[in-house]
């Protein structure tokens, strides 16, 4: 049974509505299987509840104080209550004390629950950069790394903006309004609270209407954002290749042309918040002045006292702060959920090539590698593998030779079940991969590429990294095998040496021998050869294959090859050309047939010859410069 690797990715589900992707989020913010965090979320809420009673206290130490001046310059002093409540001084004490309880328990509820936050992020973070290393290598390949990085980041940021915002902020605020409208009808009468209502469903209606015109702003600047971050990390990628065409003028007008998009959808952000902020305060002012009206009218009718004007108005202007955040709440809700949509929606592609249900561990005895009819096509109108058949027999060293684009590396791709072959199938000692856990698949084959990209860290990491619990002993060994031992001996900090971005610090030559290193330490039965040499000069690249040809020894070798007198002493030579195997033998019997190999063979013999004699020209020109005396510049004549 076989995949379509060659068919088109599975469609992108659209984008999940408020409610959908609150229950997707549950999961992480809430803190399964772990009690103390859980403790940390019930002590915060119990906090929250405090602190929310404290300050609804504070409105009404504020009437309090107001009707006890006024009783104390001989005003309205029936209304004031008798005892403490007469006392303006301790009243104002009263109210400090209020205010400060109020916002030590806001702060030590966000203390608590700020590790609850973080727990979320951290997870949804770890799953979705553990879930971008199972998709396919034609998913990497279709995207770009700096826009995936950016997914992450941003995808990061809102997790820990959702979090907070619902436990900090959205709760808090619907207690406290609830509160406000018990106040306001048990103090005055329902009509206060009906206004206060009102006002407040219209706000938060304004709100939704203006916020969801925000959105595609929003999401135009998220684009043009992630398109500018993209053509900067690629550009500054491939700093060398940006100097060798001159092209400084050209990267700055690519990435200034994606800055102008950014620059105008950013400019349409705050002009919209400057928009929605304006329509906001509109509502809450004529939501106010209604109840001061009210308050006004019931102080002349002798309904309540002045202290109940300052109690109503207070009661507004704390209720302006949380209500601004209910309005900010849903903003940054839904900026947050553009954030991490993208991220949601890499969790939820499923990976190109999985274990089949049940899949057994790789069991690599004699290491046998037998492709059985392989057909394979990345795209189905243009075929790579045309019914591909051979083996590589334990220990021995098979190549594959061909011109560009015969198909020579998407085997060892198809061998590394990155893809999987539309018929036919792999097998290694007579175990189909595809039927295989891929880790121990993956396990068993080392490879060192034509092109060896290290991490940013030191060199000794980058060998270890074949086999990371192998011990320092082990590690200078594979080193030594690789030939660059004495290299890494000879620099200042030795193996804690840095290596710079994707190895930039090293040459060519020193990146493939910590190739080799790492591979040796992580001692496969099987080896893949990737034109490992192909890039490097004739006598670096001597000294590359000696090194290869060491590894090689006792292991089953496959080489795919570019630079045909690397592989002279192969077990095996197999030529493929447009998928298909023409011609197979060793070196001699190859060359005695007069085929595409000879061929090929003679075209590279005849462009080194042309390269060496042009190298010894260039050397005798040298040489007859060094001897030539320098010709004396004439003396003008006075």
């Amino acid at each position: 049974m076989t995949t379509e690797p060659a068919s088109p990715a599975p469609s992108v589900p659209e984008r999940p509505g408020l409610v959908t992707t609150y229950r997707r989020l549950w999961p992480y913010l809430w803190p399964h299987g772990r009690l103390d965090l859980q403790r940390r979320v019930f002590l915060a809420f119990g906090l929250l509840l405090v602190a929310k009673l404290a300050t609804m206290a504070m409105p009404f130490t504020f009437k309090w104080v107001t009707d006890a001046l006024v009783a104390a310059i001989g005003g309205q002093a029936e209304a004031v209550p008798s005892g403490l409540f007469a006392a303006p001084m301790l009243l104002i004490g009263l109210y400090g004390l209020s205010r400060i309880l109020m916002s030590a328990l806001t702060q030590v509820r966000d203390g608590l629950f700020a590790k609850v936050a973080m727990h979320a992020v951290r997870r949804l973070a770890l799953q979705t950069f553990e879930h971008m290393h199972r998709l396919s290598l034609r998913f990497h390949l279709e995207r770009k790394t700096g826009g995936l990085t950016r997914v992450l980041e941003r995808g990061r940021n809102g997790i820990e903006e959702l979090s907070r915002l619902m436990v900090l902020t959205l709760v808090p605020t619907i207690v406290e309004f609830v509160l406000v409208l018990g106040v306001l009808a048990y103090e005055f009468d329902w009509l206060y609270s009906a206004v206060v209502f009102a006002m407040v469903a219209a706000y938060l209606g304004f709100t939704y209407k203006a916020t969801e015109w925000r959105i595609a702003i929003r999401r135009r600047m998220n684009n043009s954002d992630t398109d500018a971050n993209t053509k900067a990390v690629d550009s500054l990628l491939n700093y060398e290749t940006v100097k060798y065409f001159g092209a400084e003028a050209r990267e700055t007008a690519r990435y200034d042309e994606s800055m102008a998009k950014y620059e105008k959808a950013s400019t349409q952000t705050y002009v919209s918040l400057a928009v929605l902020n304006a329509g906001q305060a509109v509502i809450f002012t004529i939501g106010m002045t209604a109840v001061m009206w009210l308050a006004a009218r019931d102080i002349m009718a002798g309904r309540t006292t002045i202290g109940g004007f300052v109690l109503a108005n207070t009661m507004l202007v704390q209720l302006s702060m949380p209500l601004n955040f209910m309005g900010m709440i849903y903003r940054e809700i839904k900026q947050a959920l553009i954030d991490i949509d993208d991220m949601f929606r890499i969790l939820h592609r499923n990976p190109e090539i999985a274990d089949r249900p049940g899949a057994k561990p790789l069991a690599a005895g004699q290491a046998v590698v037998r492709f059985e009819d392989v057909h394979f096509a990345y795209h189905p109108e243009r075929p790579i593998l045309r019914g591909v058949s051979f083996s590589v027999p334990s220990g021995k060293t098979v190549a594959i030779v061909g011109p560009s684009g015969a198909g020579k590396s998407t085997l060892s791709r198809l061998l590394f079940r990155f893809y999987e072959p539309q018929s036919g199938r792999i097998t290694i000692d007579g175990q189909d991969i595809a039927a295989v856990q891929q880790d121990s698949l993956r396990a068993a084959i080392g490879m060192v590429p034509q092109d060896t990209v290290l991490f940013n860290d030191t060199i000794g990491y980058n060998i270890r990294y074949g086999r990371w619990e192998a011990s320092e002993t082990e590690m200078r060994e594979a080193a030594r095998l690789a030939q660059i031992d004495r290299f890494i001996e000879g620099l200042p900090e030795g193996y804690d040496t840095p290596v710079g971005e994707r190895g930039l610090k090293l040459s060519g030559g020193e990146k493939q021998r910590v190739a080799i290193a790492r591979t040796i330490l992580k001692g496969p039965p099987i080896l893949v050869l990737d034109e490992a040499t192909s890039a490097l000069d004739s006598f670096t690249e001597r000294e590359i294959q000696d090194a290869l040809d060491r590894v090689a020894q006792g292991r089953t070798t496959l080489v795919i090859a570019h630079r045909l007198s690397t592989v002279v002493n192969a077990d095996e030579i197999l030529v493929l050309d447009r998928g298909v195997i023409v011609e197979r033998g060793d070196h001699d019997g190859l060359l005695d047939q007069g085929g595409v190999y000879a061929a090929m063979w003679n075209r590279q013999r005849e462009a080194d010859a042309a390269r060496e004699a042009l190298k010894r020209a260039e050397d005798r020109e040298e040489a007859v410069e060094a001897k030539t005396p320098p010709v004396p510049e004439p003396v003008p004549a006075e």
